[in-house]
């Protein structure tokens, strides 16, 4: 039996024993600084060993010298041997305990900091040779892989997008899929003498793009020159239906040029058919009827609507009575009759287009109808062919006429303009269904299975997620599935037992579709076999044989695959040079990494940051190897990594090691935690082997001293400050009575602080009697400040303990004397106030008009004589006639500012804009009452010329020169913005900034009422802060900040001119200071071009050109060249992204919201 194992001992209680103190220094986190404070209190005492060990570079710092994880491991060849030595009294099977005191693991976490431990920093990425491969040649930059785009087996070719072709290539894809109508495009001969002229033509680029559906051993082919014959503008959306029509149109005359009958027939014998237009006179029972050919069925549907259904109602009879009565040729006169449709021949492809925009009268636009319509996979044709007696007759050959669906039409998307156009397709050779869209093609085994286009070369997406999907139990019988998302296409009838059916197509018979848009339906019996073998499609085993391409398009693709295929085999060249490259640079970098770890701190080292060897080991050393490849395979982009020609080898490549180092250019010990001992031997191959350098390298010995002594002592300030403020709150309470000294309280209470906020890093702490705290104890005058709350009394001990931290500071004593100058200018007599008042009052009283113009405009007076008072005078005298003992009363009454330096004025008393801010306009009495109260001059009196006109006479003449550079001479200052109201005119005298510059009037209701009536007649007004660089742009963004008028609103004018650039300044525009810029406000809808009041109609959506300016439009007679373009149209107008309004088309800025076009 085996011994009892022993119970494992309990861990260490954490914390501290009972009844022991805590002491500061364990706080310390940082081992690495341990010994400020114990080993040395001044940066005198700091050694060597200090410097190592601020770092982690000394021995004392206990950092383990980690094992390299990445390393080969060694084998123990006597492991068997080991494992067979058992101690005496133990068991080959007991279980062994370890303890957790026996040292840490090497974790990420736990060698954080740690510079002996290199394991963490990117090297793992190199083990795993498949994905840093993907990397070295994803950073080669060889350019897109043509292998990818190789054809795989079984999947047929898509067709790119060139902008908005979906629904060029969504019909050529069904066109394609018909085998008689390829053989006909296969079989078309250019006639003699225009062989160079037909390989331009549309019908040689389409023999191309069939060939390279059949042929191209790529997955995707690009028919531009099929486009560019055709003249189609590839940004524009077309309607597939129209295009439909209109190519096959322009192919039955081309066919119709050839000398094979059945090609000058194939349109007829693959896709017309035959259907009467008849009348049956009541009267007489007088028939007559007209034939009529058919390439489509058009079919109109309401919502929940079937294909037999609409197809029915498309023959019902209609009955011609009372006002539409029909004119019968044998009774001579207008008779009741019956309108009939019959279907008399039906070709061997049948189309049905739905007709699935209409036209909305209440919007005067085409719009996407929603319905659903449903569809079956097999279509009996026979009850619609004949007469209506024929049609309900049994028909006695079930299997003529009877149709298979092959192709659904699809387009995505909720408007009539814009959308998506995707196919459907069953491909004979293939045997199965695809979803064609554009380049992605995919294998579906459902008609509306959802194709992700992320699977675009994937064949069996579809059958997978058909295996995923789980059954539900719960549903109704007749319930139908989406397959697809909102704008989805097809839904399909389910069985009531299983909502999720692995049914084929063929056995599906009826489908449910909101996007279908042309339906195509082929004859049971009729399926085309041309006679001819297939090329392509090699690994595909069927009956049925594709035709055979002609020689000059099946050489256009031959030499398409030619050299697709030389472009394969130069990359997998290239591909696998780099790859050789790469095995050779990741041998030596995991050597590098094998080798770099220290054992000792005697160990020769370098010290990196650890940043700079992660981006050594993620880029700089791809670079350097893909840099050294480019003396013989130049790459794309060399970047900093070129060849130094001159020497014939590549430069080094130089990683910066700054974030470890200080401004004096050595190790920074703040920055340990990211810095990273490496071997000397290990560096010197990574600039041998890998071509790399880092800069600057340092060993661990060139720690910087200067950083260390700064740290050093913010660190023993850590220690210090607590213990000395511990000492000072033992001995700096003192009671009231007891002798002190005063000290500021807010430098107590900051002081006090573990961490004080007065303290700067590594810097002593402001003394008490600093400018910030002087104030708390000392008055302006020098002595005692009287304020008892912001000063403390402290001890004699404690005021000892601060003077030995700040010998410069001279603390005041308790017995000392408050201020007598403060006292006494605290104690003021209520006379001497009483006295100051009175004299504002007297001041005030004989200055009444002065004080009361609280508002600006006319007193009513008769006097014509006025004069000019500065502004600032005028505000101070009224703050301190209202508040004497606050304020102070204004000196001299200067008018100088006003005179030039010729003595003359320097403003126009006449011109608005001159009377700025700084001026106003006073009654000459009150001047008169100023001359006698304050020292005053000079005088510029005004004579009023007229009562009801603001016009002034003066006796000093104006200089326009000194005038014209008062006004423009400014940094800074105001304009006016006028808001004009209803009746406002822009070319209307400002009257209203001129009466806002008299300073005084009555204060009466009536008067606030004529203000009222003057802002809304003559428009409010606003003043903006400017400088001569501010723009309109900005102007109006101020203007809509103020007045919460949007930009696009506003139309400013300036001296009857509008304001239309935006991009103006103040100073091009000759804009003065205090100048009146007129403001209107536009409606948002109203455009700004119109006068009108009245709303304009809302802007009719234009309708595109459709194929108009195309060769399938009949406007161009000729075909074109090979080598032209698509006729491209300059667009006449063109929307803003802001406001969405139609600007033209060479228009820089927006008109409604001044928006750049970029």
């Amino acid at each position: 039996m085996a011994p009892k194992r022993k119970r494992r001992a309990s861990p260490a209680a954490k914390g501290l024993a009972p009844g022991e103190q805590l002491k500061r220094s364990a706080l310390l986190s940082d081992p690495s600084w341990s010994w400020v404070g114990i080993e040395a209190s001044d940066t005198s005492e700091i050694t060597a060993d200090h410097l190592l060990t601020t770092c982690g570079f000394s021995n004392r710092n206990l950092h383990p010298f980690c094992p390299n994880k990445y390393a080969p491991k060694e084998e123990n060849v006597c492991k068997e041997e080991k494992s067979s030595v058992v101690s005496k009294g133990e068991l080959e099977d007991d279980v062994i305990i370890i303890s957790d005191g026996e040292g840490l693991q090497c974790t990420k976490k736990t060698c954080k900091g740690n510079p002996n431990c290199l394991n963490y920093l990117g090297q793992d990425k190199w083990e795993d040779e498949d994905d840093v491969q993907e990397e070295f040649i994803t950073a080669a930059k060889l350019g897109d892989n043509p292998t990818l785009d190789l054809r795989e087996p079984g999947l047929p070719v898509g067709l790119r997008n060139l902008g908005a072709t979906c629904y060029a290539n969504a019909s050529l894809q069904v066109w394609y899929r018909d085998l008689a109508f390829r053989d006909g495009v296969y079989s078309c001969q250019p006639s003699k003498g225009l062989e160079d002229k037909f390989k331009d033509s549309p019908i040689f680029q389409l023999q191309v793009t069939f060939t390279a559906l059949q042929e191209s051993t790529q997955s995707v082919f690009n028919p531009t020159k099929l486009v560019e014959s055709l003249q189609l503008r590839t940004s524009e959306q077309q309607d597939a239906q129209e295009f439909s029509k209109l190519f096959m149109s322009h192919l039955d005359a081309e066919f119709k040029k050839q000398s094979i009958p059945s090609v000058r027939s194939l349109v007829t014998d693959q896709f017309q058919g035959k259907q009467v237009y008849g009348t049956i006179c009541e009267t007489c029972k007088y028939q007559s009827e007209r034939d009529t050919d058919f390439l489509e069925i058009e079919i109109n549907f309401d919502n929940h609507a079937t294909l037999e259904n609409r197809t029915a109602a498309l023959l019902q009879p209609e009955s011609l009575s009372g006002d539409n009565q029909y004119f019968c040729s044998q009774c001579n006169g207008l008779q009741d009759a019956t309108r009939y449709t019959e279907i008399r021949e039906l070709p061997p492809v049948l189309h049905f287009s739905l007709l699935r925009f209409v036209y909305d009268f209440n919007t005067m636009e085409r719009k996407k109808s929603k319905h659903s319509i449903s569809f079956p996979y097999t279509l009996d044709m026979n009850k619609f062919i004949g007469s209506s007696d024929h049609r309900e007759k049994p028909s006695l050959a079930k299997d003529e006429n009877k149709y298979q669906l092959r192709g659904v039409l699809l387009h995505k998307g909720a408007s009539a303009y814009h959308g998506h156009y995707e196919a459907q397709i069953y491909d004979v050779v293939h045997k199965s269904w695809f979803q064609f869209n554009d380049e992605t093609v995919t294998k579906i085994k459902k008609l509306g299975d959802k194709v992700a286009s992320k699977f675009s070369k994937g064949s069996n997406e579809a059958e997978s997620d058909e295996k995923r999907i789980p059954q539900r139990k719960n549903h109704n019988n007749k319930k139908r599935r989406r397959v697809d998302d909102s704008d989805d296409d097809i839904a399909i009838a389910e069985s009531p037992n299983k909502l999720y059916t692995k049914a084929l197509p063929e056995e599906i018979n009826t489908i449910t579709s909101k996007d279908a848009y042309m339906l195509i339906y082929t004859r049971k019996e009729s399926n085309p076999q041309p006679n001819s073998s297939s090329n392509g499609d090699a690994d595909i085993i069927s009956s049925v044989h594709a035709p055979v391409p002609p020689v000059q398009a099946l050489e256009v693709i031959k030499s398409m695959n030619q050299k697709h295929e030389k472009k394969c085999e130069a990359y997998e060249a290239k591909e696998g040079a780099i790859k050789v490259l790469f095995r050779d640079t990741r041998s030596k970098v995991r050597d590098i990494c094998n080798s770099w770890n220290v054992s000792s701190c005697s160990t020769d080292s370098v010290v990196l940051s650890q940043q700079a060897l992660e981006t050594w080991l993620s880029k700089h050393c791809i670079e350097s190897a893909l840099a050294r490849f480019q003396d013989n395979e130049p790459m794309h982009d060399k970047e900093t990594l070129t060849s130094d020609t001159s020497s014939g080898t590549p430069a080094l490549a130089s990683i910066s090691n700054e974030d470890v180092v200080c401004n004096h250019g050595q190790l920074d010990p703040n920055k340990a935690r990211y810095m990273k001992r490496v071997a000397r031997e290990a560096y010197n191959k990574i600039e041998n082997n890998t071509n790399c350098v880092f800069n600057p390298v340092l060993q661990p010995s060139d720690v910087c001293r200067i950083c260390t002594e700064t740290t050093f002592r913010e660190r023993l300030y850590e220690i210090e400050h607590p213990r000395l403020v511990k000492q000072f709150d033992e001995v700096s309470y003192v009671d009231e009575a007891s002798h002190g000294y005063w000290i500021s309280k807010k430098w107590v209470r900051d002081w006090r602080l573990q961490k004080p906020k007065m303290h700067v890093f590594s810097e002593g702490d402001p003394a008490p009697d600093f400018d910030e705290y002087s104030s708390d104890v000392m008055c302006e005058h020098g002595a005692l400040t009287l304020n008892m709350t912001t000063r403390r009394k402290i001890s004699g001990k404690a005021s000892e303990l601060l003077k030995e931290i700040y010998p410069s500071w001279n603390p005041i004593s308790s017995n000392e004397e408050a201020c007598v100058i403060c006292d006494a200018l605290i104690h003021i007599s209520k006379e001497d106030k009483r006295e100051l008042r009175r004299c504002a009052e007297e001041e005030k009283a004989k200055l009444k008009r002065l004080h009361d113009a609280l508002t600006f405009g006319l007193d009513g007076s008769q006097s014509p004589f006025f004069t000019v008072l500065p502004t600032h005078f005028l505000n101070g005298w009224r703050k301190w006639v209202d508040n004497p003992t606050v304020h102070t009363r204004p000196g001299k009454v200067d008018n100088t500012p006003f005179l030039c330096e010729h003595e003359m004025l320097a403003f126009d008393p006449n011109c608005p804009t001159d009377l700025d801010s700084t001026l106003a306009i006073i009654k000459s009495e009150d001047w008169d009452i100023l001359e006698t109260l304050y020292e005053t001059g000079p005088r510029i009196t005004l004579t009023r010329q007229q009562e009801d006109e603001l016009m002034y006479k003066h006796e000093i003449p104006v200089c326009e020169d000194c005038r014209v550079k008062r006004k423009s001479d400014w940094d800074s200052a105001d304009i006016v913005i006028r808001l004009c109201g209803p009746k406002n005119s822009s070319t209307e005298p400002d009257l209203s900034l001129h009466k806002a510059l008299i300073t005084y009037s009555r204060k009466a209701g009536a008067r606030q009422s004529k203000r009222l009536r003057q802002i809304k007649e003559l428009g409010e007004r606003r003043r903006l802060r400017v400088s001569k660089s501010t723009t309109v742009k900005e102007i109006k963004v101020m203007i809509q900040d103020d007045f919460v008028i949007p930009t696009i609103c506003q139309r400013l004018s300036y001296k009857d001119t509008e304001l239309q650039d935006n991009t103006a300044t103040i100073k091009s525009l000759g804009i003065f200071a205090n100048d009146v810029i007129d403001l209107r406000e536009e409606n948002e809808v109203v455009e700004i071009d119109s006068d009108s009041d009245a709303e304009p109609a809302r802007k009719k959506r234009r309708e595109e050109r459709g194929f108009g300016g195309t060769l399938l439009g009949g406007t161009v007679e000729s075909l074109p060249n090979s080598g032209d373009n698509t006729p491209s149209t300059t667009p006449q107008e063109k929307a803003c992204q802001v406001c969405t309004y139609d600007n033209p088309y060479d228009a820089l800025t927006c008109n409604i919201c001044d928006t750049h076009f970029v």
